[in-house]
């Protein structure tokens, strides 16, 4: 490494060094001596013990491994499966009844539901994107989707469509009318609007009627007589319909409404982690820039938009006339949480005293805690003064403790009260599963977030079980017995430990973008699992998303749920082998190519570009977000079909080189995009994808980082030179 400062024990990039001093350091009470110094001690204290845990990481799946070539043959013993993983130390006692001690928690974490975005801070336009999207258009995301058919003559054309505006008015009334009913009317009859006294009227062409519900209604903004909106609330989400004579919408509109807009992604987690592609100094300095430039309210981004140059900031808050006639104040921004990597990588940025690179969940720790520091005085994020750290990919409760130990010496260093950082914990390894309760327990004073991770999650499922047998169709995964046990679990052990009104219960990711139409009559079952926050792709998905918090109540669900025992862990510990692999050979290609596509369209771009969310067509052209969980299923599931000689290597490797291909030509318009195909031996790319699927078993937890983190630093190295 050059062009580096030596402090005490530590080799620094100066670049990040620099960063830290001159920009996150720089209005603290923390100098720069104090940091790099405290850092210095902790990380020395910390990295052995980071070992220690992967160490036995590798052991237990060593003997979980050695345990299923022994015992698989004629299918697992449940009972004494599960007293193996016992015995192992692998599954733990309970250890009793607690609830949960965390305080100090926002209310878009504690007591509202809704919505949630995850997006890579290396992008500053998505996160600013996704930070502003705490309010969405409805009209906006009807009419942009296929939540509206094109039946009639609806469909979407480059001039406004005033068929399929009509559609997407008639949507929202009938939206209104279920979510704010009025007492004598519908909303397809109103002609105009007055707050009266504190109340809201609303006039039609015969009658004037108010809300049926009169405490929805929380104010206005523009005079009481002629407003130019009204908010109302339903289940602690806020919509704002738009008043304007003039818009145009509003101006065709009896009742002149322009537009109707949601409350929407109440929190973002702002990505350090799968989303993004950070291998050494140069990728972190970016990430933590941004992180706290957002923090700090100053982020901006430019881009071109039909031949002009746009600038983008964070929103400002909304001011209005609450009821009571007082002024008050709506977040313009969702609450920001930020996503540290996990126990696994160290990255090359610092350099410790033996030579060895810094455990890189620690790096992040330290500096994503210091870059939020300016959010303590201004409160622009948490008003509760918290700093919110999600946690993944971490194995069980002794990691979680882990976590916890690194958090206080975080705290410790920068003068922070006990406990200002909480902990989202990833539930997305199957040893942290089995044990979610003492998982929480080891985390009891600093827990406000538990989320399913099924990506993960399945990835993790294959790996550990890798000598069981042949695994199912990935496809066929949602439906297998583990999964649905999983995904109750999670909810079941969060209400179990009195997250209800205290924390968050989150459920994972809605992949396909452009299939909102499905993802409206699907997602409603997280709300209805009793999860009050969910993930979603993009601030249109969250808006949409939003209405299904609207028609299902969490609070009044979880109460619903506490006390019941939907799941068992032994439904959770049964493994998604096939009995009787008998695939034809088509099929068994074309679950080859489907999962290869997925590999090389994602790798490509992480490996080439440096890119770590992609929209990657499928084979049957649909895009699926894609980020490093995607790859992990999809690798793992190749190299278990390979192991058990579901098919060769000869042929995984034509589906490679064909699929490859395929990527090539659906990437012809990126004029920086360079061909696997042309030159397989030489694509750095394509190399990478081939480790993912060919040295999968031997991959620590199946995870692709090692390979990915490897070859793109190669491919640097190559562009540097060339």
């Amino acid at each position: 490494m050059t062009n580096v400062i030596t402090h005490g024990g530590l080799t620094v990039s100066k670049d990040l060094y620099d960063l830290v001093n001159d920009e996150i350091l720089a209005n603290s009470a923390i100098s720069a001596g104090q940091f790099w110094s405290g850092l210095d001690k902790a990380v020395h204290q910390l990295a052995p013990k980071n070992l220690d845990l992967l160490r036995n990481r590798t052991k237990l799946q060593k003997q979980i491994d050695e345990w299923l070539r022994a015992n698989s043959a004629g299918g697992i013993d449940a009972t004494a499966y599960e007293a193996f993983l016992s015995d192992i130390g692998y599954l733990h006692d309970d250890a009793g009844d607690f609830n949960i001690e965390t305080s100090n928690v926002d209310p878009e974490i504690a007591t509202i539901a809704g919505p949630q975005l995850v997006v890579p801070i290396t992008n500053a336009r998505y996160a600013l994107n996704a930070a502003n999207a705490r309010w969405g258009s409805l009209y906006d995301a009807l009419y942009g989707t296929d939540v509206i058919s094109d039946e009639g003559g609806a469909g979407r054309t480059s001039d406004y469509n005033s068929v399929r505006g009509a559609k997407v008015i008639a949507y929202t009334r009938e939206l209104l009318d279920q979510s704010m009913p009025l007492a004598a009317a519908s909303w397809t009859e109103v002609s105009g609007f007055a707050i009266t006294n504190g109340a809201l009227e609303v006039k039609t062409s015969s009658t004037t009627t108010s809300l049926l519900d009169a405490s929805q209604f929380i104010g206005h903004t523009g005079p009481a007589d002629l407003p130019n909106s009204i908010i109302m609330r339903k289940n602690g989400l806020h919509l704002e319909v738009i008043i304007d004579a003039n818009g145009t919408i509003g101006s065709g509109d009896t009742a002149h409404i322009n537009d109707v807009i949601l409350e929407s992604a109440l929190t973002s987690i702002i990505d350090l982690e799968d989303s993004i592609a950070a291998v050494d100094a140069e990728d972190k300095v970016l990430a933590y820039r941004n992180w706290h430039q957002i923090m700090c309210g100053t982020l901006t981004a430019k881009f071109n938009k039909n031949g002009k140059t746009i600038t983008r900031k964070l929103n400002s808050d909304k001011h209005y006339i609450a009821a009571d006639g007082s002024k008050s104040i709506l977040r313009g921004r969702a609450l920001m949480l930020v996503r540290n990597v996990g126990h696994l990588m160290t990255n090359p940025a610092i350099l410790l005293s033996d030579g060895s690179e810094i455990p890189e969940g620690i790096l992040d720790a330290f500096v994503s805690v210091a870059a939020a520091l300016p959010d303590m005085s201004s409160k622009m994020n948490s008003t509760a003064s918290s700093i919110y750290v999600v946690k993944p990919k971490m194995h069980g409760p002794e990691e979680v403790a882990f976590t916890v130990e690194i958090f206080d010496m975080v705290e410790q260093l920068l003068n922070l009260p006990a406990n200002t950082i909480k902990i989202g914990i990833m539930d997305e390894e199957r040893r942290t599963t089995v044990n979610l309760k003492e998982c929480i327990r080891a985390a009891k004073s600093r827990v406000a977030f538990i989320n399913t991770g099924f990506l993960d999650r399945t990835g993790d499922e294959i790996h550990t079980s890798m000598y069981a047998g042949a695994m199912i169709r990935k496809g066929d995964m949602k439906a297998a017995t583990w999964i649905s046990a999983y995904e109750d679990w999670n909810v079941d052990v969060g209400l179990a430990c009195g997250f209800s009104g205290k924390a968050q219960i989150g459920k994972g990711m809605w992949a396909m973008p452009d299939m909102m139409s499905d993802m409206m009559s699907q997602k409603i079952a997280h709300p209805k699992a009793g999860a009050n926050c969910a993930w979603v792709p993009s601030p249109t998905a969250a808006t949409l998303h939003a209405l299904h918090y609207h028609k299902i109540d969490v609070a009044e669900r979880q109460a619903e749920l506490a006390g019941q025992a939907r799941a068992n862990r032994s439904d959770i510990l049964s493994i998604p082998v096939t009995s009787r692999p008998n695939w034809s050979a088509q099929d068994i290609r074309a679950e080859l190519r489907n999962n290869a596509q997925g590999i090389l369209g994602y790798v490509v771009r992480w490996i080439d570009q440096g890119v770590g969310c992609s929209k990657v067509p499928d084979i049957h052209n649909v895009g699926l977000m894609e980020d490093r969980a995607t790859l992990r299923i999809s690798s793992q599931h190749i190299a278990n079909w390979l192991h058990h000689n579901i098919c060769d290597a000869e042929i995984v490797m034509d589906v490679m080189k064909e699929m490859a291909a395929v990527v090539d030509k659906q990437n012809a318009d990126d004029p920086v995009y360079s061909p696997m195909a042309d030159n397989f031996d030489n694509s750095v790319a394509f190399q990478a994808a081939c480790d993912l699927v060919f040295k999968g078993v031997e991959q620590p937890s199946g995870y692709t980082e090692p390979v990915l983190h490897a070859r793109r630093l190669e491919k640097k190295r190559k562009d540097r030179a060339a």
